[in-house]
Formats: structure tokens, sequence, C-alpha cells
């Protein structure tokens, strides 16, 4: 069986990239115009969805979360790196503190992720058929299609992952060395969203050292001068780390090495949360075509199919390893499957160049155009359910309606803080804290009075507002009996509860309290419990929160990578 090539040979200065398929993109007639028309035309309605539903649905926890890293100074943060806070400082900088300026950047970041896809895949094939899968598919996946108005560290580095392979393809066909400064710039900023950018790690190398021209970018400079590009652009996270003890990668590190024994259960929800957000459907045409594109590449040592190959089997195997002990939170393997996306078009552009037979070409158009209807429709549906319904048929374990209903907490809190004069408010999780202080938008400070190291470097809240003054303490059940009160001399007095509801259905029960004689520590030892990497990323029971709460924020803290 013949196996089709995807780049040439490289060499010294630039030479033009080789097409495998016939060049219809120079000068499309309108037959092949025509599916570009139509790609273009669902792209822009379902951009429209995007930032409807951006507009129409309230800010999740973690959403809030990220946008009060947007309001700080911090060179980098414990949880991530700073990525994730610059692009929300770019979206409310045009919209304001809006949810839709929240969330512009991951709707900016899903259009710019589209257009690198399209030139990779155009560069490589030449084929427009191949170019509308490849930016249709994102659309049929539910994390992309919808999510990616949803703004997470992940959403801030896919645009820049997807750069970098863009670099490498570029440096692959042309042959030209400073191909390799652009990806160790987009390298760079991919980290400086989130540390799994280094799970590109091996495709990178594997793209180096596999094929026969490993010798020449081994001699030359220009590969170790892409990485001191991207260790200088990372160089933020690495100032702060080494001011703060290496929170992050202690923080991380954690997460990355626990293991509580294999689990069919974890082992489920990895692969259902990829059959999810991914597609029933698309997910099989998605991983066959990565398989061939790895077969093709490894065995004609072709770089570019080695690339796209690796960059997705690699991370999706360690994740299903790590599945075996451990739940795969639903956003970690997200960074990856746009890759995928690209391989599985060069895929189907490929078949007809090596011989497969006509009945395996038929099934394959015919299961990635099933992936796309079938995946577009669900996106749409999901859409409609949200924007447009008011039924509950998942209850508690709605992921949208699980995090919904924070202002009916704060409108009761607003009340308390009438009634009582206190003026400002104490929380015992970030998600609280986030929400409440997203709500109030700096009218009341508001403080996480424990799990301080997710502060650090926090601008003051407003110290000459709480110093002195009465609180309120709005508490998720049962945080709210916590051990932690023990090594607080405040006097609590409480003044009654408020559920939080999403359509109908009770997701949650605060208790508020009056907080008297007592001012917060901003600034605990080190030493303090609360400063413990372990006990903070939620593996080991805090002696201030005890066991329970501990299991519980080791359950809350994995979806959110």
């Amino acid at each position: 069986m013949t196996v089709a090539t995807l780049t040439p040979p490289p060499k010294s200065g630039k030479s033009a990239a080789v097409t495998i398929a016939p060049d219809i993109t120079v000068k499309p007639n309108d037959a092949s115009r025509r599916p570009l028309v139509v790609a273009a035309l669902v792209i822009a309605a379902m951009t429209v969805l995007r930032i409807i539903y951006a507009s129409a649905i309230e800010l999740r926890t973690d959403e809030a979360y990220y946008w009060t890293w947007s309001k700080e100074a911090a060179l980098s943060f414990l949880d991530h790196p700073p990525g994730i806070a610059w692009l929300i400082r770019f979206g409310t900088a045009i919209f304001g503190d809006t949810v839709l300026g929240v969330r512009f950047g991951g709707i900016v970041a899903m259009l710019v992720t589209q257009l690198l896809l399209a030139d990779i895949v155009r560069r490589i094939t030449h084929d427009v058929r191949a170019i509308v899968v490849a930016v249709l598919m994102p659309e049929a996946a539910l994390y992309y299609g919808l999510l990616m108005a949803k703004v997470a560290p992940d959403v801030a580095m896919i645009p820049f992952a997807v750069a970098m392979m863009w670099s490498l393809v570029r440096l692959a066909q042309s042959g030209d060395d400073r191909w390799w400064l652009a990806a160790g710039l987009f390298a760079g900023l991919s980290l400086l969203s989130k540390f799994t950018a280094i799970m590109f790690a091996p495709a990178v190398a594997a793209f180096l050292l596999v094929p026969e021209w490993r010798w020449r970018w081994l001699r030359s400079p220009f590969p170790y001068l892409a990485v001191l590009i991207a260790v200088a652009l990372f160089s933020p996270v690495l100032i702060w780390n080494a001011q703060h003890d290496w929170a992050s990668f202690r923080f991380q590190g954690v997460r990355a090495t626990a293991n509580y024994g294999i689990s069919l259960r974890t082992i489920g929800d990895y692969i259902g949360l990829q059959l999810g957000l991914v597609g029933f459907v698309m997910l099989p045409v998605v991983l066959s075509g990565l398989v061939l594109t790895a077969w093709r590449g490894y065995r004609s040592r072709e770089p570019v199919a080695i690339l796209l190959s690796t960059a997705v089997l690699a991370p999706f195997v360690y994740f299903f390893f790590k599945s075996l002990t451990l739940r795969v939170g639903d956003t970690w393997p997200m960074f990856m499957w746009p890759v995928g996306f690209a391989a599985a078009a060069v895929n189907l552009a490929l078949l007809p160049k090596e011989d497969w037979s006509t009945r395996m070409i038929r099934s394959s158009i015919f299961w990635v155009k099933t992936a796309l209807v079938s995946g577009i429709a669900f996106v749409v549906i999901v859409f409609l359910y949200y924007v447009a319904a008011s039924w509950n048929f998942l209850g508690k374990m709605d992921p949208i309606g699980a995090e919904a209903g924070y202002d009916q907490v704060a409108a009761r809190a607003q009340v308390a803080l009438d009634e009582t004069g206190a003026t400002w408010i104490a929380t015992t999780d970030y998600r609280t804290y986030a929400m409440m202080r997203w709500l109030f938008r700096g009218r009341v400070p508001v403080v996480e009075i424990n799990e301080r190291g997710r502060f650090q470097d926090f601008r003051d809240p407003g110290m000459d507002r709480i110093r002195g003054h009465a609180g309120l303490y709005v508490g998720r059940q049962p945080d709210d009996h916590s051990p932690l009160w023990e090594n607080i001399p405040a006097k609590r007095t409480p003044l009654g509860q408020v559920e939080r509801r999403w359509r109908g259905v009770l997701i949650d029960t605060y208790t508020l309290d009056k907080l008297d004689g007592w001012t917060p520590e901003l600034s605990p030892p080190k030493d303090s419990p609360l400063f413990q990497w372990r006990v903070l990323a939620g593996f080991l029971p805090s002696p201030l929160v005890g066991e329970g709460g501990a299991k519980r924020r080791m359950r809350d803290v994995y979806p959110y990578g």
C-alpha cells in the first residue's frame, strides 16, 4: 500500500511546500467554493449561538474565580499560570465586568483555533473538503462548539498550542529554521496558560528525533533557541514560584502523583467525558484517524504525521492510565483534541492517495459526515436546553445547574448586611468567595478566611472596612460546622439560612452568621496547615477542616484542572 508523504525532505533555507493532492485552493471553482461557503455560514451561526450562550448563562464558580485573578497584579497564581487572567482582562476591557466580557476571550480563542486548523490542513492536503472537515469538527464537539464560551485555562492555552503545531508544520514544509523560534514563542504562551502544555513535549521530541533529519536539528542552534524563548516567556511563573516556595509546582505535583487504587468508575468517567465532550461518533472517528496517521508517520518517518498523531495519542494514553487510579477532570484532556481534528481531516484526504479500498473510503466519509451532523445537532440541543428550556433532567448532577443560583445567596446576604450593619463578607470555600466577589463587584470586601495560599500577592480587599467592623459569614453546609471555627475567636450570631436552587432543584444550603470581635488574618504563617500543599490540594485532611471537609475539597478540586 502506498503511503502518502505530507512533507518534503528538509532543506537548508526556504523551499515550496509539497502538495499531495490537486491544489484546488489556489483557484477555486464554484464546486470547490461551495463547501467553504457552507462551512463559513455554519461557523457564523454557531459563533452567534456561543455569544448568546455566553451572555445568557450566569458565570460558573471557576469562571468567577479566574475573574478575581484578572483584577489582581500577581505574576502568577497557585492553581494555574496567569494566561486565563489576561484573557479575561482582554474581554472585560471591551465589554466591562459582564458575563460576555468575562467569556469573550473564549469566543475569540475558538475562531483563532479554527483558522489555524484550516491553514494546517490546507498546507498539508490542499483539499477543500479536508479543510471544511477540520473547521467543522470543533463545532460538532460539545466542548468546543458551545463550552469554549466558558473560560478556563484550557481555553486560553488551546489557540497557542495549535499555533505551535502550525509553526512546526510550516517548519517541516519550508525547511526554514526560523519557524523553530515561532514554535518556541507559542510554546511559551501555552505554558503561560496551563502547565499541561508540557504534554506536547513527547510529540515535539518525536518530530525532532524520529525522522531522518534529526542530526541536522540536533546540530542547529534553533531548537535550543526555541526552548530558551519558551522558558523566557514562562519566567513570570518561575519568578512567582521562586518567591512562594514553588507553590504551584507542589500543588500540581500532588495531583499528578496521587494514587487511590484502581477504580473502574474513574476509567468510565474518563471515557464517558471524552465521548460526551468530543462526541459519541466524533471520538471514534478522530481516534481512528489518529491511529492511521501514527501508522503512516512512524512507518515512513514522516515528520508532520508523527507530530500530529503523537500530540494527541501520548496525552490520551497518559490520561487513560491516570484514570485507572484518579478521576481525570473534565477539561484536562481538552487541549489535545483540536490537533486530533486536524489529523482526522488530513487522514480523510490521504485515504484515496494510498490505494485504500473504495469501501473503506466511503465508510470513512460516511462516519465523518455522521459525526459532523449529529455533533452539531447535539450542540444545538444542549444550547436550547440551557438557554430556552425550563426543565432539569439531571437534578444536582447537572454541570451548569450545580453552579447556578448564587444570586439567591447574594440577595439574602445583602439583606443581612443591611439588617446587621456588617461591612464585609467571610467565606470558607473559594467558590463561594469567587461568586460573592463577582456578584458584589467591589461594593463589599469579600475574604476567604482559609486556604490563604490561593490568594498570595492579592491586593488589599479593603481592610479599612474590615478591621473593627462586624462581618457576615456565608458558608455552604456542612462547612459551617467545620473544626476551623474552634481556632477563630469570632463571636458568631446565627442569622438564618438561604437555599441555592436551579429550576426547582435544591443544590445547596448556606448558613448566614454575623461575626463580631475578630479580624481575619490574610497572611497566616507559612507553616500553617493551610499552607501545606497536599492539604490545600485536597488530598490530606487538614486538622483545621477535618476529614469530611478535605474529602469534599478533594472531590470538588478535580473538575478545574
